[in-house]
């Protein structure tokens, strides 16, 4: 792991028992393998592909609605985009992806800690489960929670999740731990506010997506600037919620 940087626990209202992580921007880096399958399906669908800074900033959000929010793509023609991103995805995109630079030492120190660790992304979750396998990281995870497989599904249908509010407090459920014993870790807007609709704090990372002054904008409760930063404020906020038992015991 690179070199630790001393930071401040965050503030927790409840012992730490958990700890979320987005995926794409915070556990791997795409490295083009999102970007690249965007434009490779405008292209092949015929649509007008937008600029480096447009496409980057799809990363995060249900790909659906960046696909219409960001692209302009008709709704009709959605399920067509999709299918050609994820075939592409599939057979090229995941390839070109890699873990950022010490999220493995992360995973294991929480391990070892007895923190329960969970996954809470926008990605489909089968798809998510391969990502993280492809990269070994899987089996660190009690729990990896993402949005329907059915990428159609629309609001009030059976199994639709809106968005990482809904994906967050899924992830919770599954964990059986309260809000108030957890913390969220991501890279985009989506996290934060994900994060505080369920009562989560919300650890920003720099390394991810976001444009200068979204994660604070949206109130995150710290930013980190490397994976090493970020093991030494989860250890620390460990470390103080574990006196604070001791203490309680006493």
């Amino acid at each position: 792991m690179d070199v630790t940087i001393a930071a401040p626990p965050i503030a927790l209202n409840r012992l730490l028992k958990a700890v979320l992580f987005d995926l794409d921007g915070t556990l791997v880096d795409p490295a083009g393998g999102i970007t690249g399958g965007i434009e490779h399906a405008l292209t092949v669908m015929g649509l007008p592909v937008p600029g480096p800074d447009v496409l980057a900033a799809m990363i995060g959000p249900k790909l659906a609605d960046a696909l219409v929010s960001h692209a302009g793509v008709h709704l009709d023609q959605v399920p067509d985009v999709i299918a050609v991103y994820r075939s592409w995805y599939a057979s090229t995109g995941m390839g070109m992806s890699v873990l950022y630079p010490g999220i493995k030492d992360v995973l294991v120190e929480l391990r070892a800690a007895g923190i329960a660790l969970a996954v809470a992304t926008q990605k489909p979750e089968p798809l998510a489960k391969t990502l993280l396998a492809h990269h070994g990281i899987a089996g660190h995870f009690d729990i990896i929670c993402g949005s329907n497989p059915d990428e159609t599904l629309m609001p009030g249908d059976p199994g639709y999740r809106q968005g990482k509010s809904e994906i967050i407090a899924a992830a919770l459920e599954d964990l059986a731990v309260p809000a108030g014993s957890a913390v969220m870790v991501g890279d985009r807007h989506q996290d934060v506010n994900g994060a505080r609709a369920n009562g989560l704090d919300c650890i920003g990372v720099a390394w991810g997506f976001a444009p200068e002054g979204e994660l604070e904008a949206a109130g995150v409760a710290a930013v980190v600037q490397s994976t090493s930063e970020l093991a030494s404020m989860l250890a620390a906020a460990t470390l103080a919620q574990g006196a604070e038992d001791v203490h309680g015991a006493l």
